[in-house]
């Protein structure tokens, strides 16, 4: 069996957890718990470009890598 069948959502599916968080929050709830994952989501990368942009973070993680590796 595919993986992605097992997770693939039909509308009705979308419908059913969209009338289930109206339900569980309320209408005025849902805007600012979009707004708090969405902030999330915007640290969360913002915090793996500024990892990028540190001149010797890639070669800490490959020289440690080969460290263990001539160890084994």
């Amino acid at each position: 069996m595919n993986t992605l069948t097992i997770l693939a959502l039909s509308w009705q599916h979308v419908l059913i957890v969209a009338i289930l968080l109206v339900l569980l929050f309320g209408g005025k709830k849902i805007p600012e718990l979009m707004r708090g994952v969405g902030s999330g989501i915007k640290e969360f990368k913002d915090a793996v470009k500024e990892e990028d942009k540190q001149p010797g973070s890639e070669n800490k993680t490959s020289s440690n890598s080969n460290n263990n590796s001539s160890s084994n």
